[in-house]
């Protein structure tokens, strides 16, 4: 039986050293294999979705800020424009009226002369007695002074003794007078008229001296 023994061996080292290697060949594919980390998140973890949402939020409050800074640009911009065309819009009836006026101011100064010479036909008829002459003229002459006081026309008030004012009155000579005092005016030669509060033309005068 003794010449059985050493196969028996033979095979048992054999299966020995195949469990010995398949053990060896298991060990790396065990340690290939990484537990993962403490405190490692994944990509699907809820920290990552709840960081990624406040810069989502960030984004849209930044995108908003500038779209109100945009809104507040135009409308300063628009407010400006609104502001200028105002202005515009004023300043041209300033001009339109100014040239009415000036208008105005052409007619009726060229319109005086008229106005002197029937205020002088009338007082000449007067002292001729020649009254119903006179009442025909004066009748003229008040109608075109009404009209030209319609248009803005208004007589300056003269009376002897009044001073002399150089804003409204035009000194043509001066006379001594007992009457009244040096300065003052002594007689009106000729009326001044002012044009919407105006000075169309000065009230030519004779002042004591």
């Amino acid at each position: 039986m003794t010449h059985y023994q050493p196969k028996r061996e033979h095979a048992r080292g054999r299966r020995a050293a195949e469990a010995e290697a398949a053990a060896g060949a298991a060990e790396p594919e065990a340690g290939g294999a990484k537990e993962p980390e403490a405190g490692a998140e994944s990509p699907g973890a809820p920290g990552a979705e709840a960081a990624s949402a406040t810069g989502a939020a960030q984004g849209g409050d930044e995108a908003f800020a500038a779209a109100l800074a945009e809104r507040d640009e135009y409308l300063d911009h628009l407010q400006r424009l609104q502001a200028e065309f105002d202005n515009y819009r004023k300043r041209v009836r300033r001009d339109q009226e100014q040239l009415r006026l000036n208008a105005a101011e052409t007619v009726v100064e060229s319109l005086l002369p008229v106005v002197d010479n029937l205020r002088r036909a009338v007082e000449a008829t007067r002292e001729h007695g020649g009254e119903q002459l006179a009442a025909g003229v004066a009748l003229v002459y008040e109608q075109l002074v009404n009209t030209l006081a319609g248009h803005g026309l208004t007589a300056i008030e003269v009376e002897p003794g009044v001073p002399f004012d150089p804003e409204v009155h035009e000194a043509v000579m001066t006379q001594p007078s007992d009457d009244h005092d040096e300065g003052a005016v002594l007689q009106v030669m000729e009326r001044g008229y002012l044009l919407h509060g105006r000075l169309l033309r000065p009230a030519k005068v004779i002042v004591v001296r």
